[in-house]
């Protein structure tokens, strides 16, 4: 038996360019990539990794301290296979500050790293180890930036069809006013013609009364789903918008776990749930999975889908995986997307490792 006391947490804070791709033009990511990187080392010699992408969020360091004060004294020494155990005993100890933010981000990329370890302990994939569902799973083309226009957005969608994609996702609100925005959804769908699904992304860009007007205006162009119509503590309003529209409303992101998602599965209107695996880690997007199903929800998890992979792979309600492609130019072995398409890899654990080079030339 391996010894899988955890000995060591190493955190790493990673700050590096953008990868050389003319098709992150338009995007409002920040000028840089923030990662956090946790290693779990257990006493057998077996090492679990995690990770935080931020995205735009400045925190990086505030997350790293988080991970150094509140979290790695209340784990060495602890058996890393006690994964539950030691969510819960995180959460607990992180209640008063914490709940969501930056404790669950922290406690997220421990997680995460610690079902890596359990993975490789076993010899199994994750989505084998949670009990394997499907090894292949459908992909939207996503990133077709407001921030690109009308034509920029229409370049790229066309780009990931011609790669196999059958369905895209473009961006509203926050840059253009109302017409421009129904214009560029109406030129979008006779750009691409009607048997590519298209998705609709407002980031939380309007109020619930806007997001029914557009959204009845976007109605007469087939759209497959508006995403995060309203600001994510307006359940309220996403509720408005779920019955006042035909097309699927959908959201979850921002939300933190299953606590911050209890109102939409208490009224179970949206009928697609998308959170991150960056706000609670690979546990808690387990436990939504299952609730989701209980309810006729499906999962669309968002981004990371080198790592959301192993989710929908071992669930049935697994739905769409989102590619961006923001992360893999810095995996030893990127999860390739092939004619629309993802399949979970079958390497130990998530399967994932960080270039030596992105670990030892981008370190704060």
């Amino acid at each position: 038996m391996t010894d899988m006391t955890i000995r060591e947490i190493r955190t790493s804070l990673l700050r590096l360019p953008w990868a050389e791709d003319p098709w992150m033009e338009g995007h409002a990511l920040g000028p840089m990539r923030d990662l956090v990187v946790v290693e779990v080392v257990t006493q057998g010699g077996i090492t679990g990794m995690g990770y935080l992408h931020l995205l735009n969020s400045p925190v990086l360091r505030t997350i790293g301290m988080c991970l150094e004060e509140a979290i790695a004294p209340r784990v060495i020494g602890r058996d890393a296979t006690a994964v539950e155990a030691i969510w819960h005993d995180l959460w607990r100890a992180t209640l008063t500050a914490g709940r969501g933010g930056i404790a669950m981000m922290a406690i997220a990329a421990l997680d995460i790293a610690l079902w890596d370890a359990v993975g490789k302990r076993a010899g199994l994939p994750l989505h084998r180890l949670w009990g394997h569902y499907r090894s292949s799973i459908p992909a939207y083309g996503s990133g077709c930036w407001r921030g690109a226009g009308g034509d920029g957005m229409i370049a790229k969608a066309q780009h990931y069809v011609s790669q196999g994609f059958k369905a895209i996702k473009m961006q509203v609100a926050h840059v253009h006013d109302l017409r421009t925005d129904l214009a560029n959804v109406r030129r979008m769908r006779e750009a691409l013609g009607p048997d590519i699904d298209i998705m609709i992304d407002v980031n939380m860009g309007w109020s619930a009364d806007t997001a029914i007007l557009m959204g009845r205006k976007f109605e007469e162009y087939d759209i497959y789903w508006l995403e995060e119509p309203v600001l994510a503590d307006d359940y309220a309003g996403y509720l408005r918008c779920a019955g006042a529209l035909d097309l699927r409303v959908v959201g979850g992101e921002t939300h933190f776990g299953r606590a911050d998602l209890k109102p939409f599965l208490e009224n179970p209107r949206l009928p697609i749930l998308q959170p991150d695996p960056m706000r609670g880690g690979l546990t808690e997007l387990r436990k939504i999975a299952t609730v989701a199903e209980t309810w006729g929800m499906s999962m669309a998890p968002h981004l990371f889908p080198e790592l959301n992979v192993q989710l929908l792979a071992s669930i049935p309600n697994g739905l769409w995986i989102e590619q961006m492609g923001l992360l893999d130019d810095l995996w030893v072995e990127p999860v390739p997307v092939l004619d629309g398409m993802i399949t979970a890899p079958e390497r130990p654990g998530h399967g994932l490792a960080f270039k030596p080079e992105v670990l030892k030339d981008f370190r704060l």
